[in-house]
């Protein structure tokens, strides 16, 4: 990627919108949040968009889209989950997903560039990596502020086990990530996507 165009900067943008609702969703349609076991799980659409955000917009275009998400959720607008903004947001155990969707839009673009094929199989394998980076991240950086920052004495085995719900969820839109992905390259011009240029 030589240099900006302007259907670069209009696509990371809309990614940037983009992962501002699906962070919020269930805060304007409550009955997304899906009841399991005693509790409720939220639909967020994060992990889809950011491993989506990859998939089209590539490595570069990818990661950088979701750095500005994070930066002007930093920066104090109410894009983060629950409609909370500013820096502390990094030090609450949900703080390592938000770092962690620049890695997964990277990882992400990356195979979709060095892959020549349009096929479920390459996009479902970038989609599968950008999963693992996503929760990799997300639980590690949550036992470390757990077990530090919040003094809460809990196990790694714990903390992902926590997660399982929200792990079950984005497997599967991880996939839908994927499959939405094949159809969108067979009617959008490959000049338009940042990962085929």
């Amino acid at each position: 990627m030589k240099g900006l165009r302007p259907i670069d900067l209009t696509f990371s943008a809309v990614f940037v919108c983009l992962m501002a609702i699906g962070a919020n969703i269930t805060v304007w349609f409550p009955f997304l949040a899906v009841p399991i076991g005693g509790t409720s799980v939220p639909l967020s659409l994060q992990t889809f968009f950011a491993i989506l955000a990859g998939l089209m917009l590539g490595k570069k275009l990818g990661t950088i889209s979701m750095m500005i998400y994070t930066l002007v959720g930093i920066a104090g607008v109410p894009i983060f989950a629950g409609l909370k903004a500013g820096p502390m947001m990094l030090i609450t155990p949900t703080g390592g997903f938000i770092l962690s969707f620049m890695f997964v839009a990277f990882f992400t673009g990356l195979i979709a560039e060095r892959s020549k094929s349009n096929s479920v199989f390459t996009y479902g394998t970038a989609s599968f990596i950008g999963f693992i980076v996503n929760y990799g991240i997300g639980v590690s950086y949550m036992y470390m502020i757990m077990n530090t920052w919040l003094e809460l004495d809990i196990s790694y085995w714990l903390a992902w086990a926590g997660m399982l719900p929200f792990l079950i969820k984005d497997a599967v839109l991880s996939c839908l990530a994927a499959t939405f992905m094949v159809h969108i390259a067979k009617r959008i011009p490959a000049r338009w996507l940042g990962a085929k240029i």
